[in-house]
């Protein structure tokens, strides 16, 4: 009957634990969702134009435009008149350095054209499309591109810290849902020849729907699916399997099924998070080489581990000892990278405040429930040493027991 209280209390205290933090990472997913909300009108879209652009940029009504943020402090305007002409009007937060839009067929860098611009340091505004022959700087060549550009000059502009690339394409059909590169430099391109970027990424627009833009929608729904899934995954359920494996283990055996329970959950989660990254890079195509070799790192410890779970040999084998060491390292160095790698996809999905907060909050809270129960766990284990080592003082039970008639007879 105790036995079955105290499997009552760890799935208790498994259970609550598990309800408090899907309810903290509720609430920091739907403050995320609420600030993502506000993209499609940022307080950038409602800067007058009038005064910044010469015509015809400035002669479009900011009714006619649809503008959207599109990547960190990139705003893109655009309109689509019925003639086939595609104004394109984009503005990023600018200190030095050059900002670019790309047009690609199939979200990939090389292959595309751009228009970059950016103020010399004399304060000149210059404007350039560039063919990106390939990944090399000698590859991106200015003055060439695939562009369909109109007879209107390009313009760049400077207000208030941000910069405003404006220019015109003539097509021959409405374009709809295309592949756009962003990206931005801080280094001034030498003699129209571009320095390395500093961060790009791949977006898809739609110049049909407008400010509906399902592209970027898409996008960016992709990128919470893929970062809960990991949150939860690999930052909640498998730390919780590798505490229940440490610290219950005379809750037996019943530390061993939740273990392996738990530890399969996550794994299925966070291989859902990997495929879903994996549709996600093949679609957007991020510079993000850390997050991605540190994600594909981990999938294959977590891999090994399940494997391991098959190939546990028995508790009387000689190999037993050797297997239990690996299986215990290399879940924490699954565990670890996991969480590096977490903190690195915020960064690289530039995910907002409530994300970081939710995952600080949920680390701090795993730290210390381990600090509390390692407290404990110690202590238990000390107590019961000291039960088990004998007095030094400790008489021979033997001469204890019998009477003090001189040394017991030798037997040789």
């Amino acid at each position: 009957m105790a036995g079955f209280g105290s499997w009552v209390s760890l799935a208790r205290f498994i259970f609550g634990l598990c309800v408090l933090i899907f309810v903290l990472e509720h609430e920091m997913f739907a403050a995320a969702d609420d600030a993502g909300s506000n993209e499609k009108g940022p307080e950038e879209c409602r800067t007058d134009l009038a005064s910044l652009l010469p015509p015809p940029y400035s002669n479009i009504s900011q009714s006619k435009l649809s503008c959207m943020t599109v990547w960190n402090t990139f705003v893109l305007r655009h309109y689509q008149s019925e003639d086939g002409t595609l104004t394109i009007m984009l503005s990023a937060v600018y200190t030095t350095g050059w900002v670019g839009i790309g047009f690609s067929k199939d979200g990939l860098m090389v292959g595309s054209s751009a228009m970059v611009g950016w103020f010399n340091k004399k304060g000149q505004p210059k404007i350039m499309q560039y063919y990106l022959q390939g990944t090399a700087a000698s590859k991106v060549i200015p003055g060439k591109g695939e562009l369909p550009l109109s007879g209107v000059p390009a313009a760049v502009a400077l207000h208030s810290s941000r910069i405003y690339v404006a220019f015109q394409l003539k097509l021959s059909k409405p374009l709809a849902r295309q592949p756009v590169i962003l990206a931005f430099g801080t280094a001034y391109p030498k003699h129209h020849r571009l320095t390395h970027h500093v961060d790009k990424t791949t977006i898809y627009v739609d110049f049909v729907a407008g400010s509906t833009s399902p592209g970027a929608k898409y996008v960016s729904e992709r990128k919470r699916t893929h970062g809960a899934l990991a949150l939860i995954g690999w930052g909640l359920i498998l730390p919780i399997g590798a505490i229940v494996a440490r610290y219950f283990r005379h809750k037996d055996p019943q530390w061993y099924y939740i273990h392996a329970i738990t530890q399969f959950i996550g794994f299925i989660i966070g291989l859902a998070a990997v495929v879903v990254g994996v549709q996600l890079y093949n679609e957007v195509h991020p510079d993000i080489p850390n997050h991605r070799g540190i994600g594909i790192f981990v999938l294959v410890l977590t891999i090994l581990q399940i494997l391991a779970f098959f190939l546990r040999p028995d508790k009387d084998a000689k190999i037993r000892r050797y297997w239990n060491w690996y299986h215990s390292w290399v879940g924490r160095l699954t565990l670890f990278f996991g969480a590096i790698n977490i903190v690195l996809g915020t960064e690289a999905g530039h995910a907002g405040n409530e994300w970081k907060i939710g995952y600080g909050f949920l680390v701090s809270l795993v730290i210390a429930a381990v600090i509390i129960l390692e407290v404990l766990f110690r202590m238990k284990r000390r107590n019961s040493t000291r039960l088990e080592v004998p007095s030094a003082f400790q008489m021979n039970p033997i001469e204890e027991a019998l009477p003090n008639k001189g040394p017991l007879p030798s037997h040789r």
